[in-house]
């Protein structure tokens, strides 16, 4: 499904990864998508690797300013001089050098939908299926996978876990050993989300999630993914922590920092995780984050050249305004 038509779009373009470029940058090998893309070799975008349903979760919190030595607030404020502050900061991992899909680049928790967030046994709680089929602009089906791979992700790879006892209430702190042995049983395949949820007595806070964004991987990338992006606020007496194995890095970053880094190529991220980022900066608290997602529309960057012959990825965003 695709709003496209309902949905105002700006076009924005990226540069291509030097990584990247160089793998698809070859002479004499250059053909157009029936989009206009650029398409490298002869191989058409039918024939491209189908890409993998996925969700990622931006877990955001908001700044301490006291922290800093300034006044506590949840606004961004800038100083005398004009510069201004993060009000959010998001946790975010570094993908380990050895990963084929985004090696070393900083990414949101997240991976691949996996059969068994399919279970409709999984004790469910917040807005129905469908609405989120409505948010996701998917089938019922897709939308219960997606929203449970959301929740079973951020678990599994930082420690988040979006469910409680009932609909009203969350579980604190799940740190410890008892919970790293979950999630180890989770990663192992010995278990599945909605096992551990029931053995628990557990349901899944689905209201705690926001949809926000769906992006495609590019046709001419070997490894693709259909994901949609979520965003959820860190619950109250929970810590997300670095005991992933595909990252060599998970912390709490500031985006305007963050973003600078990448400017001056001290980070990489993809164009979708940039984009994001973006939106994170731009807000004045993490409430005000959560409420402001953009229009849902399906977004899959396009590789053309410029005049000069340079590559580059075109993207067209939707605009941001009220959902639906």
């Amino acid at each position: 499904m695709d709003a496209r038509q309902d949905v105002q779009v700006e076009t924005r373009y990226a540069e291509v990864p030097p990584d990247l470029g160089a793998t698809i940058a070859r002479p004499g090998a250059d053909s157009l998508a029936p989009d206009g893309g650029w398409v490298p070799g002869p191989v058409p975008v039918e024939e491209g690797a189908r890409p993998r349903a996925a969700s990622t979760v931006m877990v955001v919190r908001d700044v301490d300013r006291d922290a800093d030595g300034d006044e506590e607030t949840d606004d961004a404020r800038p100083d005398e001089d004009g510069t201004e502050h993060d009000a959010v900061e998001v946790f975010m991992l570094r993908r380990r050098a050895s990963m084929e899909f985004a090696p070393n680049r900083m990414v949101f928790p997240g991976g691949g939908v996996d059969e068994r967030d399919a279970d409709d046994d999984l004790p469910w709680a917040g807005p129905a299926p469908q609405q989120w089929a409505q948010w996701l602009a998917a089938d019922e089906a897709e939308a219960r996978e997606l929203v449970v791979a959301a929740a079973r992700e951020v678990f599994e790879e930082c420690g988040v876990l979006l469910a409680g006892p009932d609909e009203q209430t969350l579980v604190g702190d799940v740190s410890g050993e008892e919970w790293e042995a979950e999630r180890d049983r989770l990663l192992s395949r010995e278990q599945s989300f909605a096992e551990m949820l029931i053995r628990r007595g557990f349901v899944l806070r689905t209201d705690l999630l926001r949809p926000w964004a769906h992006w495609v991987t590019p046709v001419f990338e070997p490894r693709r993914y259909d994901t949609r992006f979520f965003a959820a606020r860190l619950p109250e007496g929970q810590t997300p922590d670095d005991r992933t194995s595909e990252a060599d890095t998970a912390d709490w970053f500031r985006p305007r920092a963050l973003l600078a880094e990448v400017a001056h190529g001290r980070a990489s991220m993809m164009p979708p995780t940039v984009v994001c980022l973006e939106q994170i900066a731009a807000a004045t608290g993490a409430e005000e984050f959560l409420e402001s997602a953009p229009p849902m529309l399906r977004v899959m960057p396009v590789l053309e050249r410029t005049e000069s012959g340079e590559l580059r990825l075109r993207m067209d965003l939707p605009v941001s305004g009220e959902r639906a």
